[in-house]
């Protein structure tokens, strides 16, 4: 995907930074006849404008927990159910992110270290995929940087020490490689 103007279609913005607000322009898109009717769905188009999803249906925004929940109860994969639309690095970095929450059923007991573990595979999945996404080593760096900030952020409002080790550019690569 080529990077590009924001909202542009057929482009992929990778200006947009990463700064812990909802991503705007993403949304996971059932599959076609997809055993998911225990999610809570709305029309993708109505979150992901402009990315050309016309009638199809996606989890609604603020079911991503029941998700989590309804997955692992279903004993559905996240990859049977449904895809992830994203026009912008934001939104992509986000949807994956919580496409790890998707993997990892279970109570928030530690916020921020279910956080820093979702921060790291969305991390280490897009420095895998760098060259299909389109980011160059520059973007990416920007990109580790802002997720370590909003990680320490996080670790800090919960009064825990963090362990940002786990985020080391170079231990999220490692990560990659062995993927």
């Amino acid at each position: 995907m080529p990077a590009g103007e924001p909202g542009v279609a057929g482009r992929f913005d990778v200006a947009t930074p990463l700064d812990g607000s909802d991503p705007h322009r993403m949304v996971f898109v059932f599959h076609a006849g997809a055993a998911c009717a225990f999610l809570p769905r709305e029309l993708a188009r109505l979150h992901a404008i402009g990315l050309g999803l016309e009638e199809e249906e996606a989890l609604a925004p603020w079911g991503i927990d029941a998700a989590t929940d309804g997955l692992y109860a279903h004993r559905v994969t996240p990859r049977e159910a449904m895809w992830l639309a994203a026009d912008n690095l934001n939104a992509l970095f986000w949807g994956l992110h919580d496409w790890t929450h998707f993997h990892n059923h279970g109570p928030f007991e530690q916020r921020a270290w279910t956080e820093l573990q979702c921060d790291a595979s969305a991390l280490a999945w897009l420095w895998m995929n760098r060259e299909e996404v389109g980011l160059e080593p520059t973007v990416w760096d920007r990109l580790h940087a802002q997720a370590t900030a909003l990680s320490r952020r996080r670790f800090e409002d919960e009064g825990l020490p963090g362990a940002f080790g786990v985020l080391e550019a170079a231990r999220v690569r490692e990560l990659a490689r062995a993927c």
